[in-house]
C-alpha cells in the first residue's frame, strides 16, 4: 500500500521550533518531488514549501521564508520540514504530498499524486 505518514506536530509556544517528518512506505521518494502544505480552519489548503527530486532546489511561501527549511534524505525515504520562529498564524494541519510528474515540485494542490493524513501544529502561549 502506497502511503505517506507525517509526524512531529504538536503544541509549541510562539518563537519555538518543530521538525516535521514525512515518510513514505510502499514506494520510493527518489522519483517524486515533495511538497508541504497546510490548512487552517476555514481556510484553503496552501503550499508552504517544496523540494525537487534531488533535493537541490527548494521553494518557500513568502510567509515562511527564512523561518522554515525543507530537506530530504532519500536513503531514509523521508522529507523534513524544520520550522523555527513559529508564529500563531502558523497554526494549521500540515500535510506532505508527492508529485511524480514535476521534477521541481509546485504549490499547486492538484499536481500531487499522494497525500499524507496530516499532522496538527498549534502555536500558542
Amino acid at each position: 500500500q502506497l502511503q505517506l505518514v507525517e509526524s512531529g506536530g504538536g503544541l509549541v509556544q510562539p518563537g519555538g521550533s518543530l521538525r516535521l517528518s514525512c515518510t513514505a512506505s510502499g514506494f520510493s521518494l527518489d522519483y517524486y518531488s515533495i511538497g508541504w502544505f497546510r490548512q487552517a480552519p476555514g481556510k484553503e489548503r496552501e503550499g508552504v514549501s517544496c523540494i525537487s527530486r534531488s533535493g537541490g532546489t527548494t521553494s518557500y511561501a513568502e510567509s515562511v521564508k527564512g523561518r522554515f527549511t525543507i530537506s530530504r534524505d532519500n536513503a531514509k525515504n523521508t522529507v523534513y520540514l524544520q520550522m523555527n520562529s513559529l508564529k500563531p498564524e502558523d497554526t494549521a494541519v500540515y500535510y506532505c504530498a508527492a508529485d511524480r510528474r514535476n521534477y521541481y515540485g509546485s504549490f499547486q494542490v492538484y499536481e500531487y499524486d499522494y497525500w499524507g493524513q496530516g499532522t496538527q501544529v498549534t502555536v500558542s502561549s
